[in-house]
């Protein structure tokens, strides 16, 4: 019989084969498996270990592996219907509705059928991923004395002065606290710096997750407009004053979706703004890891310039390494560090210790450095293949800015082109866009798209999407 050396295909023969054994029947031994399927032993304990998740198969230590028996039918379902009035009982007497639609969050972390293009992704693509650097990692972290012990509440240290280090100024590890990824770091701050119906400034566009954020904690997003060059002071201060707000969330290096970096002049107008307004900058630092080959030197976090605490700072490793590796990093200065302890603490508890030991030996190996470069090559290769196939096939896509660093382009349709009607038609053609609808609080200027290029394959399936992406405007313009 021909080879099989996935587990997967594995799991199917063996599921279809199931009906021969009768309930608490024995199966072939895994040393019969080996060699009726010519795999390894290995795969046939994943496969088996997969039907046993499933429900199908039972193994026992010593014995082998048996058909599961009968489950009893399960009963009917119940009536649920009462949970919507329970759920939105009093709602009339909040300023801001608790419903949080998550649809620009799963845009991105939604899967596209087999075929497609993922033009729609927010994460390196396996083949970028430092995956043998990871394991690696972990299973040097497992080894370490006490790796499965409780870490400290706020991280370990030697992560925390890492973290430190990388922000700069007056941060030190005692200003960090480790948190499970930027999503959760982002729900932390925002949850201690602006009480339930406040409002929240926030760049336009901006990244969809957190408007859900800020609107599943009840607060209000209110947009600031940016350009290639970042948020515009001038319309920051007015937001301030005519809101009162007390925050302000923005990513100014590879600013999502416009890939903006907030230009040296307006670095210290954004804090003065703030601090004369009372006011804390949320500092969403997400790809600071992703430059491009070509950047010029890049400016050092906010945080690294803010001498009197109103930057609350966001580091991850997440977009530099996989989605699975969610560890990132909280950093503030002052009492509002407490406040952002203590709902971690009460949230989480703490990120688990082997992950943290993980990250500990994944940044300290020679791996490292050269997974760094060999993404920062890759990427300036990807954008620069990318935008000379949409200027070649698709010169009615407007370019504003085209960004050293992150991993997407921002382009805008041309005037009367109905962005659901282009996203539908995409899909159809076979390649998967994100819609620029979800990046905005308000209502937009402009119909939009965002492309990334760090989910595809490489090059060859950029271009061909591209050609594809040309189809589908080709059939909502005629």
């Amino acid at each position: 019989m021909q080879e099989r050396s996935s587990v997967g295909d594995l799991a199917n023969s063996l599921r279809k084969e199931l009906d021969r054994y009768s309930p608490g029947g024995k199966l072939p031994s895994s040393r019969a498996l080996v060699e009726r399927f010519r795999v390894s032993p290995v795969t046939v304990s994943r496969a088996l270990a997969q039907l046993a998740a499933e429900g199908l198969v039972v193994t026992r230590p010593g014995a082998g592996a048996f058909r599961a028996r009968l489950r009893p039918a399960v009963a009917s379902t119940g009536d649920t219907s009462w949970q919507e009035i329970a759920l939105s009982a009093d709602a009339a007497a909040e300023a801001v509705p608790r419903t949080v639609d998550a649809s620009g969050v799963l845009v991105s972390l939604a899967a596209p059928p087999p075929g497609v293009v993922e033009f729609n992704g927010g994460y390196l693509h396996p083949s970028l991923q430092p995956e043998r650097a990871m394991g690696a990692a972990l299973s040097r972290a497992g080894r370490r004395p006490g790796a499965w012990s409780r870490p400290p509440m706020e991280g370990l240290p030697e992560l925390r002065e890492w973290f430190a280090r990388g922000i700069g100024g007056a941060i030190g590890a005692a200003d960090v606290l480790v948190a499970a990824g930027g999503q959760t770091a982002l729900t932390t701050a925002l949850r201690a710096l602006a009480p339930p119906g406040a409002p929240v400034l926030v760049e336009s566009p901006t990244y969809p997750g957190m408007l859900a954020i800020a609107r599943a904690a009840g607060l209000r997003p209110v947009p600031v407009p940016v350009d290639p060059d970042g948020v515009k002071p001038d319309l920051l201060a007015d937001a301030f004053r005519a809101t009162g707000a007390r925050v302000f969330v923005c990513q100014p290096l590879f600013q999502n979706p416009t890939g903006a970096v907030l230009a040296p002049e307006r670095r210290g107008e954004v804090l003065r703004i703030a601090r004369e307004a009372g006011a804390f900058v949320v500092e969403d630092d997400f790809v600071r890891r992703l430059v491009h080959e070509d950047a010029p030197p890049l400016p050092r976090p906010l945080a690294a310039e803010d001498p009197d605490g109103v930057v609350v700072h966001v580091g991850s490793l997440t977009k530099a390494t996989s989605p699975s590796f969610r560890v990132s990093a909280l950093a503030a200065r002052g009492p509002v560090l407490e406040r952002l302890r203590a709902i971690q603490v009460v949230d989480t508890f703490f990120v688990p210790r082997p992950l943290q030991e993980a990250a500990l030996e994944l940044v300290g190996s020679p791996a490292w450095p050269r997974h760094l470069r060999t993404v920062s090559a890759e990427l300036k290769a990807r954008r620069d293949t990318m935008t000379a196939a949409l200027r070649l096939r698709l010169p009615e896509l407007a370019l504003p800015h085209v960004p050293f660093g992150g991993y997407h382009l921002w382009a805008r349709l041309p005037d009367g082109t109905d962005e659901s009607a282009f996203t539908a038609a995409a899909l159809r053609a076979g390649v998967a866009v994100t819609p620029g609808r979800p990046y905005y609080s308000a209502e937009p200027p402009a119909a939009q798209l965002r492309l990334s290029f760090a989910a595809v394959a490489g090059t060859e399936e950029i271009t061909e999407g591209v050609r594809r992406l040309a189809e589908a405007y080709d059939e909502v313009r005629t």
